[in-house]
């Protein structure tokens, strides 16, 4: 007998027992949503035309290790009858009947590839990484001529800043961001009417509303949708923590905010000042630890000669060490408006003071897109020959950069301390005024710079030189 595929009871059997045309199912890390959404098709998966795309935001979601195509080799391969394609399109086909394709959106233009298309079941995995433009076009595309009723299915982590934190509101507590138990699941119907979204309790005050803004009848029995939300959690998913039981001590490491969201399915939570970085939350030291295995500068080199006052910009450095008992150390802060000329000079002498001092110690500088960017990268190399440099391209804002530093700052949920040690020194003050105001802070930059240091530490990444 092959395995068994089937819901897991509770939030999950719900998301496949409900008949709303629009379901999302998730709000927090873990609960079986990509799971869920891969299990959908399958019921249909002998219906002659049924046709199912599942979409990510980008090609790479779909075919790295562990991503949404290794899981569906993982789900689908002991089906009778399933075949896997890769090429031109990574897909399924069940006895050469009903078929799942996965496919990326990453810009808005990306939709019109699926014009004409008819596509009886769209899924889009983290809803939240697609644009509202791209949601609404698909929904053009859900059209069936096989029998079965065109649907949708999304699955998300809650971000408040999304256009899906206001498509879902009525399910979530506007006060707490917390998802109302009673309301989970529960059907609504929307219409859009004058280019705006009215939502109502049956499918009958919809059709009358759109009746009454001018519609015919016949439309107005058409354009009113049913959705529903379903809230998710990792404790929803027995299976995982079995298999896992580390994976919640993986959320309880994780900074306040992301902590709220991805652990408690908190919508509103998102970063402010106070809440990624406390001073009270780190350990402050007198003297250098004999303890430090790896140290690494980070900078925050100033972007433009000047700032919108006509004054020099700040250019930022943080010196951070790792210890061998896994804390980090900040061991040195600087924080200074000069001159380009100026900033080269600074960078230099750092590097020298910073190797008489602790040895061996990684400058990390950050490099800008294009080709002024890779100049300015190759000049600082050339000044730094003979220290250990890497420079890096950055990716994402300043509070994603930042996010793995605050976790490591709070510690887990139950710490009144976190992991970080700060040196008594003359620039505490500054360096705690920025970090606490983050990311409202006029300026980023000791933040920038020390999150940098961290990553470096932590991660290391593939820079643009490394000199010895």
């Amino acid at each position: 007998m092959g395995n068994v595929i089937r819901p897991q009871k509770g939030p999950q059997e719900k998301f496949l027992a409900t008949g709303a045309d629009i379901a999302i199912y998730g709000g927090a890390a873990g609960g079986g949503k990509t799971y869920a959404l891969l299990m959908e098709p399958l019921r249909y998966r002998l219906t002659k035309g049924y046709r199912a795309v599942i979409f990510r935001r980008n090609y790479t979601q779909i075919t790295a290790s562990g991503g949404l195509w290794d899981e569906s080799l993982e789900m689908y391969s002991g089906i009778p009858g399933a075949v896997a394609f890769r090429t031109p399109k990574f897909r399924w086909t069940f006895s050469r009947r009903g078929a799942v394709f996965f496919d990326y959106l990453g810009r808005d233009e990306d939709v019109l590839r699926w014009q004409g298309s008819q596509i009886t079941f769209i899924g889009f995995d983290e809803l939240t990484h697609f644009s509202e433009d791209q949601f609404f076009y698909m929904l053009s595309r859900n059209r069936s001529v096989c029998g079965v009723k065109p649907y949708v299915r999304a699955t998300c982590n809650p971000d408040a800043d999304s256009w899906v934190a206001g498509f879902i509101s009525w399910w979530i507590d506007q006060g707490t961001g917390y998802p109302i138990p009673e309301r989970s699941g529960k059907i609504r119907w929307m219409v859009r009417i004058n280019e705006t979204i009215s939502w109502f309790d049956t499918r009958q005050e919809a059709v009358d509303a759109a009746e009454e803004s001018g519609m015919d009848h016949a439309m107005a029995e058409t354009v009113a949708k049913s959705v529903t939300f379903i809230a998710s959690t990792l404790q929803d998913n027995k299976i995982l923590l079995e298999n896992d039981p580390g994976y919640m001590a993986n959320l309880l490491a994780l900074s306040l905010v992301d902590r709220e969201r991805l652990l408690h399915g908190n919508w509103k939570i998102k970063p402010a000042a106070g809440l990624m970085f406390k001073r009270i939350q780190v350990t402050m030291v007198e003297e250098i630890p004999g303890d430090v295995i790896r140290w690494c500068r980070g900078w925050d080199l100033a972007a433009t000669a000047e700032d919108e006052g006509g004054k020099p910009a700040y250019t930022a450095g943080v010196l951070i060490g790792k210890r061998a008992n896994g804390r980090y150390i900040v061991a040195d802060v600087i924080n200074r408006r000069l001159s380009a000329s100026e900033v080269r000079r600074l960078v230099l002498m750092t590097a020298q003071a910073d190797r008489a001092a602790h040895g061996r110690v990684v400058q990390r500088l950050p490099q800008d897109p294009g080709q002024a960017g890779k100049e300015q990268a190759q000049s600082y190399m050339k000044l730094l020959a003979g220290f250990v440099v890497r420079v890096v391209t950055e990716s994402g804002d300043k509070v994603t950069r930042a996010e793995p530093f605050s976790a490591m700052w709070q510690g887990t949920g139950s710490m009144e301390t976190g992991f970080v040690d700060v040196l008594v020194a003359g620039w505490n003050e500054e360096f705690f005024s920025q970090y606490e105001s983050f990311p409202q802070s006029e300026f980023k930059d000791m933040v920038d710079a020390g999150a940098n240091a961290f990553l470096e530490l932590e991660n290391g990444s593939p820079g643009f030189g490394f000199t010895l």
